[in-house]
């Protein structure tokens, strides 16, 4: 059926209800029947829409795939090779993401511990003065300040799944996100120990992760940003996440975090940051890779990325965290709390809207401000149901230039960057 309303969903509204026009009569009736309840908005059902119970799997029956791995929480499983998992909507709640409940993304294999972690070192060269060799324990001696910031990390592909039509890679929701306290020294400072010359405007990033193919000469991923980037303030080389060693899964002993960026730029198990007077060309740059079209181009069409330009800071999205997709509620419920968080890579969130009549109106939530920059923020509010039967809750966040959640998965591109659509979670009341 998802296939049938991706390839044209009005036709499709004829074939599966006998729909044309308003959702009446045995139109109604059959995607009642379908719902297993009446649908109160009905006749603000866009058309060509197909419901949310019906569009995507419920948490109660022929819902994901999880996995359980040591020390986390139930996850999405999204690949075993290289391993990826997503965090549900609903164990997002925590203002500081804990570590048991952080989405995984890997490029490669996971390497073996270090027998001692302080010894682990990194290295800085390239377009510097005076290349840098520092171990973990360095780094945590006081030479550097050491910061803590609650920082989001976003991957690049969060919310791949609601491009139509299909793209490549893992079909991530809305959870390929976390927001935890991560401590460390600022890049910046040790490009300032390194004695940054004029001619480095780009980085290079290397990690320990083994090759899939186990080729100790390629790397599983080597992604690179603009200078600019590497000296923000918030920009981190990480030994520590929500006070604790990092764990091996997320990068330990040491990573890259680079908020509001794609994830893929948060090098993990980091060795080497090369200063580079022009675009890194490591694994993961160039052509279609963390890269969006400049111009729309046909969705489904091949294209070499040529005219693409790098997909830098995130997009404004918002996760619904106290219920999930699929929730059933008693008869008699005629109000829903809802919160959730919000956030805009390098800018904020100026404004959080729900709706449960399929968008016709909205209603505003509060918007906290966030704990810090980079930091995502909590949303609550409430909104009323008129009866029982079958609702959807609409959420959308508005960045601070006003920049709103889009209601379909906009500027398709080959590898699926940068989907950020209003998201919609199916609620059946009685």
């Amino acid at each position: 059926m998802r296939e049938l309303y991706q390839d044209d969903p009005e036709r499709s509204d004829a074939l599966v209800w006998g729909r044309r026009g308003a959702l009446k009569g045995a139109a109604l009736v059959s995607m009642g029947a379908a719902l297993g309840a009446t649908i109160p908005f009905a006749a603000r059902l866009p058309g060509g829409l197909l419901p949310a119970a019906l569009a995507q799997p419920t948490s109660v029956g022929g819902g994901p795939r999880m996995v359980q791995l040591g020390g986390k929480a139930p996850l999405i499983l999204q690949g075993e090779r290289p391993l990826n998992a997503e965090t549900p909507e609903t164990l997002l709640d925590d203002d500081v993401t804990p570590a048991e409940k952080m989405f995984v993304r890997n490029n490669g294999q996971v390497p073996e511990a270090p027998s001692n972690p302080r010894a682990w070192k990194i290295r800085i060269d390239g377009e510097v003065n005076q290349p840098l060799e520092l171990t973990v324990g360095e780094l945590e001696s006081g030479r550097f300040p050491l910061v803590t910031r609650r920082l989001q990390m976003e991957c690049g592909g969060n919310g791949r799944s609601f491009f139509s039509p299909e793209t490549r890679g893992n079909q991530w929701g809305n959870g390929a996100v976390s927001c935890a306290e991560w401590t460390g020294v600022r890049l910046r400072d040790l490009l300032q120990a390194a004695g940054l010359k004029e001619g480095g405007k780009f980085t290079g990033h290397y990690g320990a992760d083994p090759h899939l193919s186990g080729d100790r000469e390629r790397q599983a991923i080597s992604r690179g940003m603009r200078i600019e980037k590497a000296v923000d303030e918030d920009t981190l080389v990480a030994i520590r996440m929500n006070g604790q060693p990092i764990p091996l899964i997320h990068g330990a002993p040491l990573r890259l975090v680079t908020p509001g960026w794609p994830g893929s730029l948060s090098q993990k198990w980091l060795t080497r940051i090369w200063i580079r007077d022009r675009p890194h060309d490591g694994q993961g740059m160039g052509g279609t890779s963390y890269r969006v079209p400049v111009q729309p181009i046909v969705p489904g069409s091949r294209n070499d990325g040529s005219d693409f330009r790098e997909l830098e800071s995130m997009a404004v999205r918002s996760v619904l965290t106290n219920l999930s997709h699929g929730t059933r509620l008693p008869a008699g419920t005629r109000e829903l709390h809802l919160r959730g968080h919000a956030w805009a890579g390098d800018k904020t969130v100026g404004a959080v809207h729900a709706s449960v009549d399929f968008g016709t109106t909205w209603r505003e939530m509060r918007t906290d401000s966030p704990a810090n920059r980079y930091a995502w923020q909590r949303w609550s509010g409430r909104v009323d149901l008129p009866s029982d039967g079958y609702f959807e809750v609409w959420y959308r966040a508005t960045d601070s230039d006003g920049l709103m959640q889009p209601h379909v998965a906009a500027n398709w591109n080959p590898q699926g960057y940068g989907s950020n659509a209003v998201s919609r979670a199916a609620i059946m009341v009685g």
